[in-house]
């Protein structure tokens, strides 16, 4: 299990013990978390699953794929740390990840 922390738009923290191979999103949703509407289920054609990596974990979460790049287009408040939660597959690299849910989705 690695460690995930989802910081919700109001600060509340979830510290999450995330499997392998799942997807910060299917964490997110399993977890209730607030912001996270998922509404196409990780199938990355919808921006409701928006997050803002923390500044520590960018590199070592590596950047958006040209799919992903075109479904951030549709992000509100997208910035250089975005991301899209069901493209970020949970690694022992990742144990201890931080991201931050957006005001809203878009």
């Amino acid at each position: 299990m690695t460690k995930l922390t989802i910081v919700a738009f109001d600060g509340t923290r979830f510290d999450i013990d995330a499997s392998n191979g799942s997807t910060v999103m299917e964490n997110a949703v399993r977890n209730s978390v607030p912001g996270i509407e998922a509404e196409c289920g990780g199938a990355c054609a919808c921006a409701t699953c928006h997050v803002y990596v923390d500044d520590g974990w960018t590199e070592t979460v590596g950047p958006p794929t040209a799919m992903e790049e075109d479904m951030l287009d549709f992000a509100y408040d997208m910035r250089p740390t975005s991301r899209l939660s069901c493209q970020i597959k949970m690694t022992d690299a990742l144990d201890g990840l931080v991201v931050n849910v957006p005001e809203r989705q878009a």
